[in-house]
């Protein structure tokens, strides 16, 4: 009998407090297996992923239980004992690559390091194994995209890259912490396509955590549903599906179910625009990133802005909001003309335009606290007393979700759903006409994710808000945009009402993202990619 690549038994971590983050978790995996871990920000996901690998978060520790890899049980381990596992017998990639990346070094350097220095391939066979890998994930010039830093990439193109530094060193376990969370429909695909054929080819066990169940269903042969760090259901993939027992379980997919509807949404008045982004060009260096792109914006509506990575999306964004002067082109904002150049924009200009950002970990300044992070544009924008501007981030606070005395703590000590939500505060501190949400949700759990969306749309109905929502995420753009563009290489190829943009006959690249959208059977990922490939399904 096969014995299990990794245990674990009874463990119980703790943070410095003493609150449990995950207890009693009992976990067997065999050689080849896959088993999905669900659950809510905050229901001991990644606490778990990281305790395979004996580590624990800061202002954490594992108090007790115990973690066996392969018969050996890794608290027995010296330093230099568990470091010797690390990567080579089991390997992590996380959930922002952004966060994961050393800025200084190349990206070739950051993905040869672990099998060169494990033995397993020389710099010059890693190199050649990681330029074959860029090709097979259709990075952009992978003979030459090694040579680029972390900050010279899209979100997406990183995460993919980190992807491969993960199985560099061929490890026997790897932990998937949401890694397509950063990607494009179309790009998860890709990525869902070679960490399946890894784990087969290879016969890689893995822990693969996500908030949708739809990804883990093309992945996963079982699925284990966390909450609160408590085991709430395990099974098969198929049970959890099509017949979940408990009562958490089924609202998971219900809720999954429900992003695949189209929501109609209507102005409730005239469409008054506020927004006017004409024929907009931008250029990083040489390189254009956004061709003669123009969206409108009008009060109370919600624009979402699709595409896949590279697309300009995030660009886009940041000549919004005056990080990227555009080349060419205006921006009209409330009637007014806005300066290309966040240093030539008035302090009520950048007041009213804020930003919700795509990647929390590097948005938030780990040594404030909650309350500061929250509190400082309240000071700056309105100039309140300190127990006014404490009394107001309570509120927020409770705006989205969070208990009072998140107040108090730092960053470091967040889930990333957390953190996300207080990036979202903070862009209502502001009291802002219009918010530019980057990727708003795609840190957050199903359930979580429904509550912002949902304290999104009330916010916008009882102030009159306007967002302009950047996501590669269809399910969000069905159920809040009154208006959609999709863009593709910097340039728009369909704009209109979002009830017209998911009706046929589509533009082919349109057509394209919505096949791409997982859907909730288990055969979802084999059947799509046999169609693309033109041949039978295959389990």
């Amino acid at each position: 009998m096969t014995a299990a690549i990794l245990e674990i038994h009874g463990l119980r971590v703790e943070n410095l407090a003493g609150n449990v983050l995950v207890d009693n978790a009992n976990i067997t995996l065999m050689p080849g297996e896959v088993l999905g871990l669900i659950g809510e920000s905050g229901a001991g996901k990644s606490t778990i992923g990281l305790a395979a690998m004996g580590y624990a978060r800061g202002g954490c520790k594992i108090t007790k239980g115990r973690v066996v890899i392969d018969g050996v049980t890794i608290q027995d381990l010296t330093a230099e004992g568990r470091a010797q596992f690390r990567g080579r017998r089991i390997a992590y990639v996380a959930q922002s690559a952004a966060a994961s990346f050393n800025p200084a070094h190349c990206i070739m350097d950051q993905i040869c390091e672990m099998p060169v220095h494990h033995g397993v391939r020389t710099r010059a066979e890693a190199e050649a194994w990681a330029v074959e890998m860029f090709r097979t994930l259709e990075l952009p010039n992978p003979e030459t995209f090694g040579a680029r830093y972390p900050h010279q990439v899209s979100g997406g193109q990183l995460q993919r890259a980190m992807a491969i530094m993960a199985i560099s060193a061929r490890p026997d376990i790897v932990v998937f912490d949401e890694p397509t969370t950063a990607l494009d429909v179309t790009t998860q695909i890709e990525v869902l396509v070679l960490i399946k054929s890894l784990i087969r080819d290879y016969k890689i066990a893995a822990l693969y955590i996500t908030h949708d169940l739809a990804v883990v269903a093309q992945i996963a042969d079982r699925i284990m549903v966390l909450r609160h760090g408590k085991l709430v259901e395990t099974d098969t993939t198929a049970h959890i599906l099509h017949a979940p027992q408990q009562a958490y379980t089924k609202d998971l997919v219900e809720d999954r179910q429900s992003s695949d509807v189209f929501q109609e949404r209507s102005l409730k008045s005239g469409r008054e625009v506020i927004l006017d982004a004409s024929h907009i060009t931008a250029h990083y260096g040489d390189f254009r990133v956004l061709n003669d792109v123009s969206i409108t914006v009008a009060k109370g509506e919600t624009v979402a802005i699709v595409g896949e990575s590279g697309s300009g999306k995030t660009s886009l964004a940041r000549v919004m909001v005056g990080l990227t002067p555009p080349t060419s082109g205006s921006i009209t904002f409330l009637g007014q003309s806005l300066a290309g150049e966040l240093k030539q924009r008035s302090r009520e200009d950048l007041r009213k335009i804020q930003l919700i950002y795509q990647q929390p970990d590097v948005a938030l300044n780990p040594r404030h606290t909650v309350g500061e992070i929250i509190g400082r544009p309240i000071s700056l924008y309105f100039n309140r007393s300190k127990q006014a501007v404490r009394a107001r981030t309570l509120e927020l606070l409770a705006q989205v979700g969070l208990p009072a005395d998140y107040i108090d703590r730092k960053s470091t000590a967040l889930s990333g759903g957390q953190k996300q939500r207080i990036c979202i505060a903070r862009a209502l501190a502001a009291e802002p006409s219009l918010i530019i949400c980057d990727e708003p949700t795609s840190a957050l759990d199903q359930l979580v994710a429904d509550e912002i969306l949902k304290l999104l749309q009330k916010l916008q109905d009882d102030l009159g808000l306007s967002y302009l929502v950047i996501t590669h995420d269809l399910g969000i753009v069905r159920r809040i945009a009154h208006r959609t563009t999709v863009l593709l290489s910097g340039q728009v190829v369909a704009s209109g009402p979002t009830g017209d943009i998911f009706k046929p006959p589509f533009h082919p690249y349109t057509e394209k993202l919505l096949q791409s959208v997982p859907e909730l059977r288990e055969s979802w990922l084999d059947e799509i990619t046999a169609k693309r490939a033109g041949g039978p399904a295959t389990g």
